[in-house]
C-alpha cells in the first residue's frame, strides 16, 4: 500500500481519518485510509495522530466532482414558465443540490443573452451580484460560466464586471441566433461555419419560422412573432458580432479566463475560437469538429447526461462512442446533477474504461480545463473535496457524504456509520 504523506502537524479536532473505503486514485482503485486535515489531505495511509476516525468499509471515496457546466440551476430561478423563484432562495437551494450529488466545484452556465425574462441580463446581474453575496455561506464553490449569447453586445459592460470577481469565470461563447435562423430542413448539426458569408438563412416573414419559436418564446415571456422579430433584428446586426467576440475574447485573455465555444459543427468553427484562445470544445455536435478539437490538442466536454442516457437529447452524437474514439476529456452536469455518477456509473458498467480514468473525466480533467491546480485528485497536499459513496455490486450508486473542505465546511448527507 502507498506511504505518501504530507509532513502533518501537531493533532488537531478537525482532523479525520476515513478508512476501510476502496480510494480512487489516479490510475486505479485502491483501499486506503485518508488523512485531511485542515480543508486539506494529509496522507495516504499514515497514522491516526489524533485524528476521528472515519468508517467506511464497503463504500467508494472519490474526488468529488468539479462541474464546467450545469444550468439545472435555472429550475430553481424559474420552476415553471413565468414563475420567478427569488435570487437568494434559488442560489442557496441549488448549493445544497451541489453538496448532495458530491460537487464541490460548479461553473453555473449563466446565459447572457438579449432574451427577456429566465436568460436575460437583469436576471444574469441579479445571479452574478447575489452569488458574490451569499459566498460565505455556501458550501460548494459556485463559480460561474458566463454563457455569453455573441448576438448580445450589450452583454459586455456584465462580462467585464465578472472577470473583476474573486472567483474567476469561465467564458463560453455561444450562437444560438445563427441555429434559430436556419431554413427548414436544415439540422442545426449540419450548419456551416458560423460565420460564413454565405450562411443559409429563412424567410423572416414565414409563418412557419415565428411558430417554431413557440418554446423559447414562452421561456422569455414573449409571443411567437414578436420573439421571431426580435431574432430578425439580431440577425440584423450580424456585420458587428466577430468585432465584437473578438473584444470580449482580449479581455478574458487578458484574465487568463478558461475559455470554451459551445455546439461547434464545424473544424473551421473550432479553428475560429482557438484562434482566440478558447482551447476547450463545449458539446461538439459533429464528429468533424471533435476531431478538429482533437487534432488541435483542445479538450472536449460533451453531457453527462448524454453519457447516462445513452443518447442525445438533441439527437447529436452519443457521448459512448465519442469517449470509445477518445474524443472527450470532460463529462460536464449540462442540465442535471446527478449525471455526473450516473454517467460513470453507466459507462464503467458498459466497460467503457476503468473506473479510475472514467473518474478523471468529472474530477481531475476538468479542474486542469478550469486552471484548479489544487483538487481533482485524492494526493497529500490537495483540498480534501471528497465524496463518499455507497455503490452496492450491480446497483445504482448514491453520494452518501461530500466533503467540500477547500471552502473550509463540510456538507454531511445520511448517516452511513
Amino acid at each position: 500500500m502507498p506511504q505518501d504523506a504530507a509532513p502533518v502537524s501537531a493533532p488537531r479536532s478537525d482532523a479525520e481519518l476515513i478508512e476501510g473505503a476502496r480510494v480512487v486514485l489516479d490510475d486505479r482503485v485502491e483501499c486506503v485510509s485518508v488523512r485531511i486535515e485542515a480543508g486539506r489531505i494529509t496522507g495516504l495511509d499514515v497514522a491516526r495522530d489524533g485524528a476521528r476516525r472515519q468508517p467506511a468499509r464497503g463504500l467508494l471515496l472519490a474526488p468529488a466532482f468539479v462541474d464546467v457546466h450545469g444550468d439545472a440551476f435555472e429550475r430553481q430561478l424559474m420552476p415553471r414558465p413565468g414563475v420567478a423563484i427569488p435570487t437568494d432562495t434559488a442560489l442557496l437551494e441549488t448549493d445544497r443540490h451541489l453538496a448532495a450529488n458530491g460537487i464541490a466545484t460548479a461553473y453555473h452556465a449563466l446565459t447572457l443573452s438579449w432574451e427577456p425574462g429566465l436568460r436575460s441580463l437583469e436576471m444574469a446581474r441579479q445571479v452574478v451580484e447575489r452569488l458574490a453575496a451569499l459566498n460565505p455561506r455556501l458550501s460548494a464553490e459556485n463559480r460561474l460560466q458566463l454563457r455569453w449569447e455573441t448576438f448580445c453586445p450589450e452583454a459586455e459592460p456584465l462580462i467585464l464586471q465578472a472577470l473583476q470577481g474573486a472567483d474567476l469565470p469561465a467564458l463560453a461563447f455561444n450562437d444560438h441566433v445563427s441555429m434559430a435562423v436556419l431554413p427548414p430542413g436544415l439540422r442545426v448539426q449540419d450548419r456551416p461555419f458560423d460565420h460564413a458569408p454565405d450562411y443559409p438563412v429563412v424567410d423572416f416573414a414565414s409563418p412557419a419560422f415565428r411558430d417554431r419559436q413557440t418554446e423559447k418564446a414562452v421561456r422569455a415571456g414573449l409571443s411567437p412573432a414578436d420573439y421571431a422579430a426580435e431574432l430578425a433584428r439580431r440577425w440584423a446586426g450580424r456585420p458587428q458580432v466577430q468585432g465584437t467576440i473578438a473584444r470580449i475574447a482580449a479581455a478574458a485573455r487578458a484574465k487568463a479566463a478558461p475559455m470554451l465555444s459551445h455546439d461547434d459543427s464545424r473544424a473551421e468553427t473550432r479553428a475560429f475560437y482557438r484562434g482566440l484562445g478558447a482551447r476547450i470544445a463545449e458539446f461538439p455536435m459533429t464528429v468533424e469538429a471533435a476531431l478538429a478539437a482533437r487534432d488541435g490538442g483542445d479538450m472536449i466536454v460533451l453531457g453527462a447526461p448524454n453519457a447516462m442516457r445513452g443518447g442525445s437529447h438533441l439527437g447529436s452524437m452519443g457521448a459512448a462512442d465519442l469517449i470509445a474514439r477518445g474524443l472527450c476529456d470532460v463529462l460536464a452536469s449540462d442540465y442535471y446533477y446527478p449525471a455526473m455518477l450516473g454517467a460513470v456509473a453507466r459507462l464503467h458498467r458498459d466497460g467503457a474504461a476503468p473506473l479510475a480514468a472514467l473518474w478523471q473525466m468529472v474530477a481531475a480533467t476538468p479542474a486542469r480545463a478550469m486552471g484548479l491546480a489544487d483538487r481533482g485528485r485524492i494526493a497529500p497536499g490537495l483540498r480534501a473535496d471528497l465524496v463518499l459513496v455507497d455503490w452496492p455490486d450491480q446497483g445504482t450508486p448514491a453520494p452518501l457524504r461530500t466533503w467540500i473542505c477547500g471552502r473550509g465546511g463540510s456538507c454531511a448527507l445520511p448517516s452511513f456509520a
